[in-house]
């Protein structure tokens, strides 16, 4: 399976309630949309859409600031 910015962009917005503007580029936790609580569940998301394990040591604002470094840590992780 693989992740696109769409599919977690979609999820951000159905499972998580996000209501700002988002896009690939917007920064997710440093500005404050997103907390602890949404990491883990994006870690989830990401895990099960992607078939990757997310090693707590790669859970950085480097591989999950913005939709789209999310998406190219999964893929570098597949």
């Amino acid at each position: 399976m693989s992740l696109t910015a769409e599919d977690l962009i979609r999820y951000l917005r159905d499972e998580l309630n996000v209501e700002d503007q988002i896009d690939a580029g917007t920064e997710l936790f440093s500005t404050g949309i997103l907390d602890s609580v949404a990491m883990m569940n994006i870690i989830g998301f990401v895990e099960e859409k992607a078939a990757v394990e997310v090693r707590p040591a790669d859970v950085t604002l480097d591989n999950f600031d913005t939709v789209q470094r999310i998406v190219d840590y999964a893929r570098e992780q597949a």
